[in-house]
């Protein structure tokens, strides 16, 4: 396991996980854009409860790779449809968080599978 493996997949469960608890906690810069795009307040829990569990399976992956790897997939894939919602909604501007939270979780899942 090496050092840029272990950095990056942290990186990702961090923000991840800060990134459930600010849908969790509705802090109002991630929960007014939510609404903006049309996504429905009943899927907002279910929507924190997903990047928790991504955070959390990124942290097993370090013990248990298959989870890791798993999870790693799970985050970048939610992250995508959070791009394919953003530019539904037509907020162009927008795209590039759901893609910086994506991008540790995808180097996680490459340095994972070149290990």
């Amino acid at each position: 396991m090496s050092t840029a493996y272990v950095v990056v997949t942290v990186l990702g469960a961090v923000m991840a996980g800060f990134s459930a608890a600010s849908v969790f906690l509705h802090a109002e810069w991630v929960v007014k854009p939510l609404a903006d795009y049309g996504v429905p307040r009943s899927w907002w829990p279910w929507l924190g409860a997903a990047k928790a569990a991504g955070a959390a399976g990124l942290l097993a992956g370090l013990l248990v790779p298959v989870v890791g790897v798993l999870a790693g997939v799970g985050l970048v894939l939610y992250f995508t449809g959070a791009v394919v919602t953003v530019v539904r909604a037509r907020w162009f501007s927008h795209v590039p968080f759901p893609l910086l939270y994506a991008a540790p979780a995808a180097a996680s899942v490459v340095l994972a599978l070149t290990a």
